[in-house]
C-alpha cells in the first residue's frame, strides 16, 4: 500500500502533462486492480488447497484396503482428491508468479514515473525479454526439459503443465507427467510425484519411462510406510518389464524390503 501512496502522490503532481498523467494512473489502477484480483483467487486457492490436502489425507488412510487386482490398481489412483492436490498446487505457483511480477512492474512504474518527475520526460526503459516459447511440441517440451535440468522446477512444472494443456494427445504426454512427477519427488512431496507417476502407469504404459515410474512409485510408497503398496509396484515392474535395467533393480529392491527385520535387541 505504500508503494501505491507513493505512486498517487507522484501521479497528482505538476510534473506531467494532463494527457500523460491520465494515462499514467489508469495503467497504475488497472494493473493494481489486477494485482488484488490475483490476491484474493490466490487466498481462494489456498483455502481449496487446505481442503484437499485434508481428503488427501483420509484417502491415503484408504489406501491399505484399496483394490489392487491389476497393474493398473498399484495404490497409485488414490482418489481424486491426489489430482485436486497436484492441479491446486500448479494453480497457485502460477499465481506467486503473477504476483511477483506485477509487483515488480508496478515498483518499475513507480521508479520510471519518480525519475521523470524530477528529470522530465525520458525513454522508457526496455521490457524485460520474455520467454519465447516454441510452437511446436517437442520443441516447447525440450524449453520444459532444460528448465528442469537447470534447476528451475518451478518454471518447469509450469511449461510442462501448459504443454499438457496445449497438446493433450501428443507423444510426449507420458514424459510430461513423469517429468513433472521428478520434479516433486524431488522436493520430497510423494503425494503429488505418486500422481504424476500414476498418470504414466494408468494412461501411457507405453512411454519409455514408464518403468521408472513403478520404481519411483515404490520409493513413494516406502516413504509414505506403506510398503504393501511398494512390493505391488515393484513385482509390477518385473512383470511389465521383464528384460529392462528397472526390473532387475525391483527386484533387488524388492528382496530388500523382504528381508525380516533384526530383532532389538540382537546384535549385529
Amino acid at each position: 500500500m505504500r508503494r501505491l501512496s507513493a505512486l498517487v502522490l507522484v501521479f497528482s503532481g505538476c510534473f506531467f502533462p494532463a494527457d500523460r498523467g491520465r494515462v499514467l494512473e489508469e495503467r497504475v489502477d488497472s494493473v493494481t486492480s489486477e494485482n488484488g484480483k490475483l490476491k484474493a483467487a490466490l487466498k481462494d486457492t489456498q483455502d481449496k488447497l487446505d481442503q484437499t490436502t485434508s481428503r488427501l489425507q483420509d484417502a491415503l488412510a484408504q489406501l491399505d484396503t484399496a483394490s489392487r487386482t491389476t497393474g493398473a490398481n498399484i495404490g497409485v489412483k488414490v482418489d481424486g482428491a491426489i489430482q485436486d492436490v497436484a492441479m491446486l498446487r500448479g494453480q497457485i505457483e502460477a499465481d506467486q508468479h503473477r504476483l511477483q511480477e506485477l509487483e515488480q512492474k508496478l515498483a518499475s512504474q513507480g521508479t520510471a514515473s519518480a525519475g521523470a518527475a524530477d528529470q522530465g520526460p525520458t525513454k522508457s526503459e526496455p521490457k524485460k525479454e520474455e520467454l519465447k516459447k516454441p510452437d511446436d511440441p517437442k520443441d516447447f517440451l525440450k524449453l520444459a526439459d532444460d528448465k528442469a535440468k537447470a534447476g528451475d522446477q518451478d518454471l518447469a512444472r509450469r511449461l510442462y503443465t501448459e504443454f499438457l494443456k496445449k497438446w493433450p494427445r501428443d507423444e510426449g504426454v507420458g514424459e510430461a507427467h513423469f517429468a513433472i512427477g521428478e520434479s516433486w519427488y524431488g522436493e520430497q512431496k510423494c503425494r503429488e510425484a505418486l500422481y504424476e507417476y500414476g498418470k504414466v502407469i494408468q494412461d501411457h504404459p507405453k512411454t519409455h519411462s514408464a518403468p521408472v515410474a513403478y520404481l519411483r512409485s515404490a520409493d513413494c510408497f516406502k516413504e509414505l510406510k506403506m510398503v504393501a503398496e511398494a512390493k505391488l509396484a515393484l513385482e509390477e515392474v518385473q512383470k511389465q518389464f521383464p528384460k529392462s535395467d528397472a526390473a532387475k533393480t525391483a527386484k533387488q529392491k524388492l528382496a530388500d524390503l523382504n528381508k525380516p527385520e533384526p530383532k532389538k535387541g540382537a546384535k549385529k
